[in-house]
């Protein structure tokens, strides 16, 4: 163990021990962990995932600690935080590498007049997180607007580009995400250009929208739930048309998502009538029912129980099985 640290502290000397990890997440939540890493540079990213790989020491990759749930109990490892974050622009394109906050990403793309990217407006966390789980909003996707993602492979410690066809982006997924051996050291975007009046007007349009509809005045992990993939056929499991039926009558709104191919996860729990529901200092938003907020000191198990909670009540009302799209790490 002595040992171990002592090569740590030669091969990543500016590497801390015991941080909290509630101050590097958006839900403000979380145990500490026995080491944490600042990658500023691509580089630093890749020397510490070597020094974990060599001594048999667990890491996590954190971006902008948006989208994640850590456990109330210490990691007995090593979080690296990625903070490189070298921007460049040419033409369209915006070559960005993984720690590079979204709220920049979209500063630059209006001062640029490069438009595309204005749904972005207000989403926290880094590209590098953004494109690991394809982050959408407002029916646009990041991986619409990936041109190409050079990532780390952590079995051979060899750099490889990835084209968007590469990353095999689904919704709110990605091929990043499936293999745990990819690192996403830098993004190209390929935006268009625009008018950089409309894009601005477009910006605060958007902006006006989560302000009113999220609970911005709380720490969250952003939606805790995916949306629901649908087609007509299989809204509820086969043999229950009659009940399907029934929840058309009582909830019409329903029938019209399900025609769309989408149910929204925040409308099934508002109808369960889950808004209010608090377990501890963890409640399901009153304002939008696919956020649960921290309304001071709540802890990962109160999530977690909410979760379940939700999870339980919408497919016994619905017979729909809701799927996260926060990871809560460990699982």
């Amino acid at each position: 163990m002595q040992n171990s640290k002592l090569k740590i502290k030669k091969l990543l000397p500016e590497i801390k021990e015991n941080i909290s990890l509630k101050e590097h997440t958006t839900f403000r939540i979380g145990g500490r962990t026995r080491y944490f890493f600042c990658g500023k540079k691509k580089e630093d990213i890749i020397r510490a995932t070597k020094t974990a790989k060599k001594i048999n020491l667990p890491f996590f990759i954190l971006g902008g600690g948006s989208n994640v749930l850590f456990s109330d109990k210490n990691f007995e490892g090593m979080v690296i935080k990625t903070q490189n974050s070298k921007l460049k622009i040419q033409n369209c394109n915006i070559l960005a590498e993984a720690g590079t906050p979204l709220s920049l990403l979209v500063q630059k793309a209006e001062k640029n007049n490069l438009s595309g990217f204005e749904w972005a407006i207000g989403i926290p966390g880094t590209i590098g997180g953004a494109v690991y789980g394809n982050a959408s909003a407002l029916g646009e996707a990041i991986g619409n607007l990936v041109e190409w993602v050079e990532v780390l492979d952590l079995k051979n410690f060899k750099i490889k580009k990835f084209s968007k066809k590469e990353c095999k982006f689904g919704y709110k997924n990605s091929i990043f995400k499936r293999k745990k051996n990819l690192v996403i050291l830098s993004v190209a975007l390929k935006l268009k250009k625009g008018n950089k009046e409309k894009i601005k007007q477009e910006m605060e349009r958007i902006l006006k929208i989560r302000k009113e509809i999220q609970p911005l005045n709380y720490p969250s992990g952003g939606c805790i739930f995916k949306n629901v993939k649908c087609q007509m056929s299989n809204v509820l499991p086969a043999g229950r048309h009659g009940k399907t039926k029934k929840l058309f009558e009582k909830f019409p709104e329903l029938e019209e998502f399900a025609k769309k191919g989408e149910i929204p996860a925040g409308f099934l729990i508002d109808k369960a009538g889950l808004k209010g529901k608090r377990i501890g200092d963890a409640m399901i938003s009153k304002k939008h029912a696919n956020f649960i907020v921290n309304l001071k000191n709540a802890k990962a198990e109160d999530v977690k129980k909410l979760i379940n909670y939700i999870k339980e009540k919408v497919k016994k009302i619905f017979g729909i099985e809701l799927e996260e799209e926060i990871i809560i790490f460990p699982h």
